[in-house]
């Protein structure tokens, strides 16, 4: 059967001339999506050595392993890297040499911040296992939690954003959210023992700041509480859009906290289903009663008031 396969070939490449915008033709080449998914991969295994290998690795190989592996992601992201510094090329006019020089240097930074990664990944497990009576040992929620694999791919993605490379921290980020369900965008500061239970559906910001000792359940979101915008009606970009978190807070399944002016105050705990716009006080219980909110101060049980924060702008 004929498919007209000149005719496909033809409407096609009309359509190309016809609709910009999801075309990228002569020009730079963009990161590899497969590269940095599978540097993913490679991350965890240094992050978690011995957890993310089909063999076992023995202690008197283990810095030779680290060696390769470590050489490996230099030459990989450097050429990744410099891909998207090379994005800015009508701006900076920037030779190619220059960009991968540049990229290397960005390279050996993120990597220098990998033990320290490794420090707040160890409390996030701890988290984990302290607040989840499920948990049998360290070895079950590093291997199976799909919270750990999304925490530590969006701290290795943080610390390339707090870099300025363009791009592959959102990829990887989307990477983790395509396999665990958890959403983290890698601009989110997050403190210390940062643990989600289940996790599906949780979705956290780009300008969220989350303190030390923060407990999520399943379908939270830290969102934006509306998208200003400028004389040409288009969304500003960059400004403070998602809720600060403090520490000692738990956040139970299927709350939304909004707005980058709302501050969950230290210690309290929002109940499930809450919908949250305004800033609330340290030790504050919330809870919905009816279509309204209930909020009761932790320490002397009595009803206390949101505090008011606007909108944003």
């Amino acid at each position: 059967m004929d498919c007209e396969q000149r005719n496909i070939v033809n409407n096609l490449i009309d359509s190309y001339h016809a609709i910009g915008g999801i075309n990228r033709l002569d020009s730079a080449n963009l990161p590899s999506k497969r590269t940095i998914i599978a540097t993913c991969e490679r991350l965890l295994q240094l992050l978690f050595p011995g957890y993310h290998d089909e063999d076992p690795i023995p202690a008197d190989e283990l810095e030779m392993i680290t060696g390769e592996r470590i050489a490996g992601l230099v030459e990989t992201l450097e050429v990744e890297v410099a891909k998207t510094l090379r994005l800015r090329d009508d701006e900076t006019g920037e030779q190619h040499s220059e960009l991968r020089q540049q990229a290397r240097e960005l390279v050996c930074k993120f990597l220098r911040e990998l033990p320290k990664i490794r420090h707040l990944l160890q409390s996030d497990v701890e988290a984990a296992y302290e607040g989840d009576p499920a948990a049998k040992n360290f070895d079950e929620i590093i291997l199976a939690y799909p919270c750990i694999e999304a925490i530590a791919i969006q701290r290795c993605a943080h610390c390339l954003y707090e870099l300025n490379i363009p791009l592959i921290p959102r990829i990887m980020t989307e990477f983790a959210h395509n396999l665990t369900g958890i959403d983290i965008h890698p601009g989110a500061t997050i403190g210390t023992h940062f643990f989600i239970d289940h996790g599906t559906g949780v979705v956290i910001g780009e300008t969220s700041v989350i303190g030390n000792f923060v407990k999520l359940y399943h379908g939270v979101t830290l969102g934006a509480r509306n998208f200003p915008k400028d004389e040409n009606g288009r969304i500003v970009k960059g400004n403070k859009r998602h809720p600060n978190v403090e520490d000692h807070v738990v956040i139970y399944p299927h709350a939304t906290v909004l707005g980058g002016k709302t501050t969950i105050g230290t210690r309290s705990t929002i109940g499930a289903n809450v919908f949250l716009r305004e800033s609330i006080p340290p030790d504050s219980f919330a809870t919905n009663v009816g279509e309204k909110l209930n909020l009761i101060n932790k320490i002397t049980g009595e009803a206390v008031e949101p505090i008011e924060t606007g909108n944003d702008s």
